[in-house]
Formats: structure tokens, sequence, C-alpha cells
């Protein structure tokens, strides 16, 4: 595997890719300089199942227990885990985690939104991702043996505020 090669370009401002140096070997960013200022992140995705298995899920009776309640408290792990799991994320602390589904029998999906916030130098997207990403593989675990088709799709961030870049809102 060769380093990221340096374009001949110079790229438009803000859009370096910043987990690079000079030579182009990966490196935690140095936010020592950056400002603490109060972040929020708010993530979101969904897995899809056969509509037995989100009966089971709404009835409580999945055999491994309370679905929704454990992949929550999956979820809020998973964000305070996020650097333990992507290498070049700082530890952050976190002053909130709010985990919650939203079950759609018809479509037979769950929803799951994600907010991260702390007061810090550097946001809390990966965070609020690896939330969501978490608490969508709890559900995936605890309902496998009835359902291994489940399917987990649209994990993205869906809104940020705080910090230098300022406030992104997802479209549509």
């Amino acid at each position: 595997m060769t380093a990221p090669t340096t374009p001949s370009a110079a790229p438009a401002p803000g859009t370096e890719l910043t987990h690079f140096d000079a030579q182009g070997q990966a490196h935690m960013v140095d936010v020592s300089a950056k400002a603490s200022t109060h972040r929020v992140a708010v993530a979101e995705g969904r897995i899809s199942m056969e509509p037995a298995t989100i009966a089971l899920i709404q009835s409580g009776t999945a055999k491994k227990g309370d679905v929704l309640g454990i992949a929550r408290i999956a979820g809020i792990q998973g964000a305070k885990k996020t650097s333990d799991l992507i290498p070049l994320c700082h530890p952050i602390a976190l002053t909130r985690v709010a985990v919650e589904f939203e079950v759609d029998a018809t479509a037979s999906t769950v929803g799951c939104r994600a907010t991260a916030e702390c007061t810090g130098q550097t946001g809390v997207e990966m965070e609020a991702l690896s939330a969501v990403s978490i608490a969508l593989l709890t559900i995936y675990d605890m309902c496998k043996a009835v359902d291994r088709g489940m399917t987990i799709s649209g994990v993205r961030l869906m809104e940020k505020r705080g910090g230098k870049s300022g406030h992104f809102v997802a479209s549509d």
C-alpha cells in the first residue's frame, strides 16, 4: 500500500484532507490552537427487516430481550468509544449522547437518530455516526437468529453545529 500522492494542482480551500501531513503521512490533527466551543452533531440511519422481525421488536418478545433498549445503550457506548475504534479521532469528553428509534412497521424499518454534544476543540460528528452504526449493528445482532437478511443503510451526518467550519445541515 502506498501513501497518497500529492495532486499537481492545489485543492480549493477547505477541501484538503486534514489527516495527512505535507509528506502524505497519516497523523492526528493538531487542535491545540482551536477555541473550545459547544459542538453538536446529529446522525441517522436505518435497518430494514422482515415484517415478522419488526413485530418481535415491537412486542418485546425477542429471545435476547428489549432490542431497542439494549441498542440505545450500545449506541451511547459506541459514541463514547469512537476514538478507540477510529484511529485518528481525538478522545472527546462528551457532555450528552441521545439515541432515538422510530419503528415503521409499514416499511419494516427501524430508524435511528443520534445526537452527540461536547464543549471542546473538535467536533462530535464521528461520535454521532458511531452511535447510529453501533445501535443498528446491535439490532442486527439481537435479531439475526430470526432474520439474517436485515440491511443497514442511510447512515449519514444530518447536522453539525459549532466550531470554525460553522453550521452544516444535510440536504433532504
